[in-house]
Formats: C-alpha cells, sequence, structure tokens
C-alpha cells in the first residue's frame, strides 16, 4: 500500500485513536493506525503519508525521539496529540520539526480541521502551477543562503527545515531588513488561527536560529524588540 492521500496515527489508546478514524473516514481520508512507535517508523520509512498524528506517550519509545528519526528522511506535516499541557513539551515538540500539537482531551472534529488545514498547506505547495513549480525547483541564491526544493542550504547542506520554518525564514529574506510582527508571519506561514498563539513563531524562530548556529549565521533573524523580526545578511554584533 502506497497511497499518499494517507493519515497515519501512532497512538496507544485505542479508544482515542478509534475515534479519530472515524472522524478522518467520514471526511475522506484513508488511516492506518499503530500501537506502538517501531510499528508506525516501518510503515513511514515504507511509505507515502499525507500527515502524522503522534503520540507523545508510547509503549516502547517517547514520540519525540521518534519525530526526530522521522524528520531524518521526510518533510510529512506531524502532529503531536498528548496529555501533556506543559509549555516546555510544546516548545519541544515545535522545535524539533512538530507542525502542530494538540492536548487531551480534545475535539475530534478541530482535529479534522487542523488535519485538513496542515494536508492543504503541503499540498498546495506541492500543487504549484508548472511555470511556478519551474521557479521553485531552480535554485534561488539569497548571498550565500541557497533555496532549493522548499528548503534552504549552506555551503551545500541543506537545513532540514519543517514546512513553517521554511515559509518564516523566506518571508523574512524576502523582506530584506523590513521589520515583520508576528502576526505577519504567522500568516506567511498559513498557521491555523486556532492554533497560532504569537508566542508559537517565537519557537520557530529559535529553531530557525539553532539550524542556521553551525553556520555562524543565526544573528542573521534578528529581533526588534516590541515589533517584531527581520533578516540581515549582516547579522548584529
Amino acid at each position: 500500500m502506497n497511497d499518499p492521500s494517507t493519515v497515519v496515527i501512532i497512538e496507544d489508546e485505542s479508544a482515542i485513536a478509534e475515534n479519530l478514524i472515524y472522524v478522518l473516514e467520514m471526511g475522506g481520508y484513508h488511516v492506518e493506525w499503530f500501537n506502538t512507535a517501531g510499528e508506525g517508523l516501518t510503515f513511514l520509512q515504507h511509505n507515502l503519508a499525507a500527515l502524522v498524528v503522534l503520540d507523545v506517550g508510547l509503549p516502547d519509545g517517547n514520540g519525540f525521539e521518534l519525530c526526530k528519526i522521522i524528520r531524518d528522511f521526510s518533510d510529512v506535516p506531524i502532529i503531536f496529540l498528548t496529555a501533556r499541557s506543559d509549555e516546555i513539551d510544546r516548545v519541544v515538540g515545535l522545535e524539533i520539526g512538530a507542525d502542530d500539537y494538540v492536548t487531551k482531551p480534545f475535539s475530534p472534529r478541530e482535529m479534522l480541521a487542523r488535519i485538513k488545514l496542515r494536508i492543504k498547506t503541503k499540498s498546495s505547495l506541492a500543487e504549484l502551477k508548472p511555470e511556478a513549480n519551474l521557479l521553485v525547483a531552480q535554485v534561488q541564491s539569497r548571498d550565500d543562503l541557497v533555496a532549493q526544493n522548499f528548503d534552504y542550504r549552506v555551503a551545500g547542506q541543506m537545513l532540514g527545515l519543517t514546512a513553517v520554518e521554511f515559509k518564516v525564514l523566506d518571508k523574512l529574506i524576502s523582506a530584506s531588513s523590513n521589520v515583520l510582527s508576528r502576526e505577519q508571519l504567522m500568516r506567511a506561514a498559513d498557521m491555523a488561527p486556532e492554533a497560532a498563539y504569537e508566542r508559537n513563531i517565537d519557537t520557530h524562530i529559535k529553531a530557525i536560529r539553532h539550524k542556521l548556529k553551525p553556520f555562524d549565521m543565526s544573528e542573521r533573524i534578528c529581533t526588534k524588540r516590541g515589533f517584531g523580526y527581520f533578516y540581515s545578511a549582516k547579522g548584529r554584533a
């Protein structure tokens, strides 16, 4: 089975998984459910998926660790599903590459709405007009950062940006040295209004800086206190 419209659920609580399967199938999606990290990982390594709903607490591993493994070979949208509501857990989840974070208990229909949004955002990048696709496929150099296939590379190495991180960084670079508010960056990243509280952007900025740090470029993402962020090719001291 290799259906790219499949939503993968990795969740060990059968009642939660069954509720999600019901609303997703009613929404027209094919669903694959796994109750262990190992089974879910094996499937994702051999099959395409539209999105992954990933529980943090699994019987054979930690969802955060599994997310990092998935990000090594795939940019599939990932939504964390967990009983944890601490801000540090949300921050960690977003920093390691998740696209959204939902705490239990939750509304299955709200989850369906979030899933639809993430899949639509991902599909909109892949379904550009042919002439636009040609433009994106070409290597576009901006200073010593190079945009390619919805990611940036430096010195031949891809940064490994998530879809949200790419949109945020691309918007900052496109704006040159102009300051962009958190609200402007949220819109550029197509973040769901109900999930896009302003400090969420701070988390993605931190993740981008972390990925730029090995190239001594983290200071290019500058903060204008009280206003937002801007990109500077020279960085700031």
